[in-house]
C-alpha cells in the first residue's frame, strides 16, 4: 500500500510532467514498496536508483520517464540527500581520478565481460555515439551509423596514409582498426582495460595497431595526430589540465587532436548513482570547462554537437541487450538486469531531452592556414 502523505506530495509534481502513480501507461510508475519514497526522501536520484535495482518501483519504459522529467526540470525538486550533498563537496576538495586509481574504471566497468559488450555493442565494438545522421545518407542500422562516426573522425582529423596516430582510450580497438583498413594510418591504442586489450590485439591482427594497457599519462611518444573518443568523462576536472598538456606533449607541430567527448549543459557533479553503479570516479565536464583546460595550448579549429545521436545509439544498445538477456541471465542476474536497463534507457532519456550533450572539438597546436574544412573522403 502506498503511503497517503507520500501520494499526496508526489503525485502533482509527477503529474506536472505527465507521469502517474500506478498509471498503467509505458512512462508511469508502478510503486512496489512503501520504502521507495522514503529512499527517493533520503538519498535523492541515488536512492530513487537503487530502489529500482531492488524492484520497489517498475516503469516500462525509462527512457521516456527520464525525458519526460527532465523537460519540467523535476530533477531539481528531487531532494539530493546526503550522500549526495557529501559527493558533490568531495568533488571540489579530492581528486577523483589520480594515478593510482587510473585502472579502477576499467576493473569496475569494462572488464565486466566480453560477452555482454559483444552482444550490445555493433561488430566492431564501438562503445561511443554513433552518428546516425551521416556523412551521405542517413544509416540504417548500428553498425552503419557506428561506421559513420568513425569516418566523421578521420575525415575531421584529415587523416592519410602513413600517419601516425595515439588514440587515448580506444577500447577494443574499434577506431583504430577502421583508421588503418580505411586509411592506412598506423595506431597505438592506449586503454586501462585489460580485457579490452586482449580482445583488441585479436581484431586488429594483422593491422599496423598496437594496444597497449597504459595510463594516457605515460605516453611519451609523438603522434601526426591524436584522437580520444569517450575517455575524457573519466579524467576528472583537476585532470582536464594535464590531459590537455599530455595531448600537446605527444602532437607534432602541424598536427591535429579531436577530442569527442559526453558533456553537461553547465558543471556540476555527475549523477551519483551513476558514479557508484556504472563509472566509478566519472565526472562529466561542461564545454565551458574543456575550453578553459585548452587555453594557451591549442587553437579551437571546430566544435560540434552530436548529442541528439546519442539517444538512438543508446536505445539501439538496450534493443540489443535485452534480446541477448536470455543466455547472459545467469551469468549477471537480475538486478543487475534492472541496473543495466537503468543505465541504458536513463541515459537515453538524458540525451533526448537535451538534458546531455556529445561535443567533437578539433583542436590543432598553432591553428590551420585558412580555417577548418571537412576533409572528402
Amino acid at each position: 500500500m502506498i503511503d497517503t502523505k507520500a501520494r499526496r506530495f508526489w503525485e502533482p509534481l509527477l503529474a506536472s510532467a505527465d507521469i502517474r502513480l500506478g498509471g498503467d501507461r509505458s512512462w508511469d510508475i508502478r510503486v512496489n514498496r512503501d520504502r521507495f519514497f522514503r529512499r527517493l526522501v533520503r538519498q535523492g536520484e541515488l536512492g530513487a536508483g537503487e530502489a529500482y535495482m531492488d524492484g520497489d518501483w517498475d516503469c516500462d519504459r525509462l527512457d521516456l520517464l527520464i525525458s519526460k522529467t527532465a523537460g519540467v526540470k523535476l530533477r531539481e525538486l528531487i531532494p539530493k540527500g546526503w550522500r549526495a550533498r557529501l559527493a558533490g563537496l568531495a568533488s571540489l576538495l579530492r581528486n577523483p581520478n589520480p594515478r593510482r586509481k587510473a585502472f579502477e574504471i576499467g576493473r569496475r566497468h569494462y572488464d565486466i565481460g566480453n560477452d555482454l559488450y559483444g552482444a550490445m555493442l555493433d561488430p566492431r565494438m564501438t562503445y561511443t555515439c554513433a552518428y546516425w545522421r551521416g556523412l551521405d545518407h542517413a544509416p540504417e542500422n548500428l553498425a552503419a551509423a557506428q561506421e559513420a562516426k568513425l569516418e566523421l573522425v578521420c575525415r575531421k582529423l584529415d587523416l592519410r596514409p602513413g600517419m601516425r596516430v595515439l588514440d587515448i582510450g580506444g577500447g577494443w580497438g574499434s577506431l583504430a582498426r577502421y583508421a588503418a583498413e580505411r586509411h592506412g594510418a598506423s595506431v597505438v591504442n592506449v586503454t586501462v582495460s585489460k580485457e579490452q586489450v586482449e580482445l583488441a590485439d585479436r581484431l586488429c591482427a594483422g593491422l599496423p595497431v598496437v594496444n597497449r594497457l597504459q595510463d594516457y599519462r605515460e605516453v611519451k611518444e609523438r603522434f601526426d595526430r591524436v584522437v580520444s573518443i569517450g575517455m575524457f568523462e573519466h579524467v576528472g576536472v583537476k585532470n582536464y589540465r594535464t590531459y590537455m598538456e599530455v595531448a600537446r606533449r605527444c602532437l607534432e607541430p602541424g598536427g591535429r587532436f579531436l577530442l569527442h567527448t559526453i558533456a553537461q549543459n553547465a558543471g556540476a557533479p555527475t549523477n551519483l548513482w551513476t558514479t557508484t553503479y556504472i563509472f566509478p570516479n566519472s565526472e562529466l565536464p561542461a564545454l565551458s570547462q574543456i575550453a578553459k583546460a585548452a587555453e594557451g595550448l591549442f587553437v579551437m579549429e571546430d566544435c560540434h554537437n552530436i548529442g541528439a545521436n546519442y539517444d538512438p545509439t543508446l536505445m539501439a544498445w538496450w534493443h540489443n541487450f535485452d534480446a541477448a538477456w536470455p543466455r547472459l541471465r545467469g551469468k549477471y542476474g537480475e538486478r543487475f538486469y534492472r541496473m543495466w536497463k537503468m543505465y541504458l534507457q536513463g541515459s537515453a532519456g538524458s540525451f533526448r531531452s537535451r538534458s546531455l550533450q556529445v561535443w567533437q572539438v578539433v583542436l590543432t597546436p598553432n591553428g590551420i592556414s585558412g580555417g577548418f574544412a571537412l576533409s572528402r573522403a
